[in-house]
């Protein structure tokens, strides 16, 4: 009966909280939705987030309608969406005025320089909790060398990352698929 507030709240606060984009708010919606609802297993996340990242678009808001419709359906997408985008929307606008007001004070900049080593450890968080799971499904050298593979292709070649990952996704459906 309260799924949708839940669902409000869970992402109203990874979203709130997530300084800097959608990067950094996919340590916390895996909090809220791994650790604290246990919406989905976190094989299922790295899934949504590895699909969310090949797919066009902002990652949160393909986060939010995909558990929102996953654990509500439509008025569950709905709910997860509006937690999303208007708080943060409304924000934007508000802050916007205030730091162009204030763009030269040693303390706005100074608040912005603090968050981004936090953010830094956010994501190497997720990112361990990510290879541990790929590890324990995979084995460690058929992790490892995905991984060699994904940083020569993008990092060295400039290959995009969506075409990356699907490449991964037809690897893992055509090659994993016998050893796993």
């Amino acid at each position: 009966m309260w799924t949708w507030l839940h669902l409000f709240l869970g992402f109203f606060i990874a979203n709130i909280l997530g300084y800097g984009g959608g990067p950094s708010s996919i340590p916390l919606m895996y909090d809220e939705i791994v650790k604290h609802y246990h919406w989905l297993e976190n094989r299922d996340f790295s899934n949504m987030l590895a699909l969310g990242n090949a797919l066009p678009g902002p990652i949160a808001t393909k986060i939010a309608a995909f558990v929102g419709f996953q654990v509500q359906g439509w008025p569950g997408v709905l709910a997860a969406l509006a937690a999303t985008i208007v708080p943060t929307a409304v924000l934007l606008i508000i802050l916007l005025k205030v730091l162009q007001k204030h763009r030269n004070s040693p303390v706005v900049k100074g608040m912005t320089l603090l968050v981004q080593p936090v953010l830094a450890i956010m994501m190497l968080m997720i990112t361990w909790q990510m290879v541990k799971d790929s590890v324990v499904s995979i084995g460690i050298l058929q992790s490892l060398g995905i991984a060699a593979i994904a940083f020569w292709a993008m990092e060295i070649r400039k290959i995009h990352p969506a075409i990356v990952l699907v490449c991964a996704f037809a690897y893992g459906g055509i090659v994993l698929q016998h050893f796993v």
